[in-house]
């Protein structure tokens, strides 16, 4: 059967051709059939035209459409002639075209426009598209069969709407895939130091801007599943507007924030949802390129913080110094030896003197005056001064730990390499840091 030739408008108007103006009539032969065959027959006819309506209903009412590129636009067009050829092969026969909605109308899509176009701007389109053929429903089925094309074309727009749905459940699985396979590539990257992986890119693949201020936590893993543990912990994040990367790495649960102005109080934040024990937050550091340097001493305080069975749930890899130093961390020596030495270093011998006297005698003022053949508020004066100069208060029992550590490194640095900053270990790592591979 030959195609009709469009009508030619009648002239003085300006309102646009209905599908059947544009196409004619059906053919005589076609009014002989059944109401369901007519409707058939006038909707392959009128294909080309509703497409091209659906996409004029698009511009006009959906503005978001008309900022997209040509390229996205033609696609978008390509989808909404396939939806309409689908329709009238599942009108003509439903049962066959049920299963073939999700590949006839998105197949010929290109995979970038499920990138372009959310799925609720998707239900959109469907609506409009829709809606055209429902303006056109007594022009394109018979006065019988009118009725049966708009529960029809009604049905379809659930199916539809169904099909997209999978189209971009499939697509958020497989990027839900690779997002984790890359975030576990970053996380070992900057677990190892790795200096040769680009980890600003990946990062930035994975969502996150220009950030300042990011800060490791470091725990255990609670006994649940992997994939429910890190979920939680995402949600927890996009709550308080933190950039984050978080995986599971043996039995450490590391988890990477960016945004979060105070690391201790975001570590509490985060605390419920790691499993029991310690847990160590590392100094916050400017970018996420110095992020290796804050997860080694995040990791080397996790190891170390059972020397501190009364620490503070999370606690600070800063105040995990001295137990990090007797585990061998060489960050946490140099580190105590510049606090002691390096405040001490330029101050008059007298403070070492009371300081070493001071903490011999078990932190008694009146016992330290004697040994010195001083007055007692010298004593004082002096102890105010060291902690001005080191950041440590002798009288308190974990900073006169650290200041004692402090001293005897400083002793033991001039006759080995217990002290100092090792080149090695400059980016605090220990030399018996091996860890673990990822977890899949």
């Amino acid at each position: 059967m030959s195609r009709p030739q469009p009508r030619a408008k009648a002239a003085g108007t300006h309102r646009a051709p209905t599908p059947v103006e544009e196409f004619g009539p059906p053919d005589a032969d076609a009014t002989a059939g059944t109401a369901h065959e007519q409707t058939v027959l006038r909707l392959q006819a009128a294909m080309g035209s509703l497409g091209t309506a659906a996409l004029t209903r698009m511009e006009e009412l959906l503005p978001w459409f008309r900022q997209l590129s040509a390229a996205q636009r033609s696609s978008i067009g390509l989808v909404a002639q396939a939806g309409i050829s689908a329709f009238v092969a599942w009108f003509t026969d439903a049962e066959r075209a049920r299963m073939q909605i999700t590949s006839e109308v998105f197949g010929n899509a290109p995979r970038e426009l499920v990138r372009a176009v959310s799925l609720q701007q998707t239900v959109a389109m469907v609506r409009a598209t829709i809606a055209v053929v429902e303006e056109h429903v007594e022009e394109l089925a018979p006065p019988q069969g009118v009725q049966a094309l708009r529960e029809a074309a009604l049905q379809y727009s659930r199916e539809i709407a169904f099909a997209a749905a999978e189209v971009y459940a499939g697509a958020a699985e497989a990027r839900g895939a690779w997002d984790a396979r890359l975030e576990a590539l970053v996380i070992d990257a900057l677990l190892r130091g790795d200096p040769d992986t680009d980890v600003g890119s990946r990062a930035a693949a994975l969502g996150w801007g220009p950030v300042h201020g990011v800060c490791v936590v470091v725990g255990h893993p609670p006994a649940r599943d992997t994939a429910d543990v890190i979920a939680d912990v995402q949600r927890a994040c996009r709550s308080h507007n933190w950039d984050l990367l978080v995986g599971v790495h043996g039995d450490t649960m590391v988890a990477v924030l960016g945004g979060a102005p105070d690391p201790e109080r975001a570590a509490r934040a985060l605390s419920a949802h790691f499993g029991s024990g310690p847990l160590v937050v590392s100094p916050q550091v400017p970018t996420l390129a110095e992020a290796p340097q804050a997860a080694a001493q995040a990791l080397a305080g996790l190891r170390a913080a059972r020397a501190w069975p009364a620490a503070p749930r999370p606690v600070a890899a800063d105040l995990l110094l001295p137990e990090r130093a007797l585990a061998g961390d060489v960050l946490a020596r140099s580190r105590l030896v510049s606090d002691v030495e390096g405040g001490l270093g330029a101050a008059d011998s007298a403070l070492r003197d009371t300081l070493e006297a001071f903490l011999d005698r078990s932190g008694a003022i009146e016992a330290t005056a004697r040994a010195l053949y001083v007055h007692p508020n010298t004593v004082r004066y002096r102890l105010r001064r060291i902690t001005e100069l080191t950041g440590l208060n002798p009288s308190a029992a974990r900073d006169a730990f650290a200041l004692r550590l402090g001293l005897s490194y400083g002793r033991l640095a001039d006759d080995s390499s217990l002290g100092g900053t090792p080149p090695a270990a400059s980016d605090g790592a220990t030399p018996d840091s091996g860890l673990p591979a990822l977890r899949p």
